[in-house]
């Protein structure tokens, strides 16, 4: 089950959701709104030693202000 990350559009709240469906509803966190945008996101890979690495930063959006 994959972890999108996602932009409120009207608050420009940037937040993770793990996806188990494409029915899945997704609201911001903070204001509750629908209009939510899909980001560009990088991915983590685990190796055998149980690293967790990631080929960018956490979240995809721009620094909002």
């Amino acid at each position: 089950m994959p972890i999108f990350e996602y932009q409120c559009q009207r608050c420009g709240t940037c937040f993770e959701r793990l996806i188990i469906s494409r029915e899945t509803a997704v609201n911001c966190p903070s204001c509750a709104d629908s209009e939510v945008v899909k980001q560009f996101s990088t991915f983590s890979t685990n190796t055998a030693a149980g690293f967790s690495g990631s080929l960018g930063p956490g979240c995809g959006c721009a620094p909002s202000g």
